[in-house]
C-alpha cells in the first residue's frame, strides 16, 4: 500500500482507537489526524464533509472516506488484513455479534460511564455501569476456555470490544471479577504492534 491512510480521530476516543489500534496490529500504513473535539472541529466544514454524522473516527483511503468505527474495521480488515475477519459463515457471524455488542452495550455500558467521569457528561452513570455488568457478565462467561472471543486467533472482534473495556475502571467499573476478560486484554496487549489508548487518572484509576 504505498499511500498512508488517514485517521481522523481524538486522542480518548475508544471508537479511534479501535481503529488505530487496529491499523498497528494489521500493519497498515497510516497517519494520525487529531480532530479539536473542544473547539468544535467536528462540527464544522471540512470535517463535516467526510463525515456528516460530525463524530470521530473517520478514515480517509485515496478517494474513499469511511466514518463508523466498527464498519472501518471491516473495510480495513477486507482491504488490508484479511486475517483478522473470518470468512467462514459462522464465524463471520460470530464476529459481527461481537461488534454489535461493542456498538450496543460496551458503548451505552463502559463507555458511558467514562464519559461522565473523563469528559462530565451528564448521563446516568447507575444505569451505565448496571449495561457494563451485564455486557461484562456475557463476555465473561463466554470466554471460558478461550483465548479469543471467535475462534483461536485474534480478530477484528477483540479489537473492537478491548478500547472501552479496558479503559472500563476509567469510570468507575471494576474489571476486578473479570479473570478471562482481564485475560482476553493481556492477550491483545502482547500482540505485536499494540498500541495503548491514552489513559485519564479518574474513576477507579485515579
Amino acid at each position: 500500500m504505498p499511500n498512508a491512510i488517514r485517521i481522523h480521530r481524538h486522542p480518548l476516543s475508544g471508537h479511534s482507537h479501535r481503529v488505530e489500534l487496529f491499523a498497528k496490529l494489521g500493519g497498515i500504513n497510516h497517519e494520525l489526524v487529531d480532530v479539536d473535539l473542544l473547539a468544535g472541529e467536528h462540527k464544522k466544514e471540512p470535517f463535516l464533509s467526510l463525515n456528516p454524522a460530525g463524530q470521530v473516527p473517520v478514515i480517509e483511503d485515496g478517494e474513499t472516506a469511511i466514518a463508523d468505527s466498527n464498519a472501518i474495521l471491516v473495510y480495513l480488515a477486507r482491504k488490508y488484513a484479511p486475517d483478522w475477519l473470518p470468512t467462514d459463515p459462522v464465524r463471520e457471524a460470530e464476529v459481527q455479534k461481537f461488534l454489535s455488542l461493542a456498538a450496543g452495550d460496551i458503548a451505552h455500558g463502559p463507555a458511558t460511564a467514562r464519559l461522565i467521569t473523563v469528559f462530565g457528561a451528564q448521563l446516568d452513570a447507575d444505569r451505565a455501569k448496571a449495561v457494563a455488568k451485564s455486557a461484562f457478565d456475557r463476555l465473561e462467561t463466554h470466554l471460558n476456555g478461550r483465548d479469543w472471543l471467535v475462534g483461536t486467533s485474534p480478530s477484528i472482534a477483540d479489537v473492537a470490544i478491548y478500547s472501552y473495556t479496558a479503559h472500563a475502571p476509567e469510570g468507575n467499573v471494576s474489571l476486578g471479577d473479570y479473570p478471562n476478560i482481564r485475560a482476553l486484554l493481556a492477550q491483545v496487549e502482547v500482540l505485536p504492534g499494540f498500541v495503548p489508548m491514552q489513559s485519564t487518572k479518574v474513576g477507579l484509576a485515579a
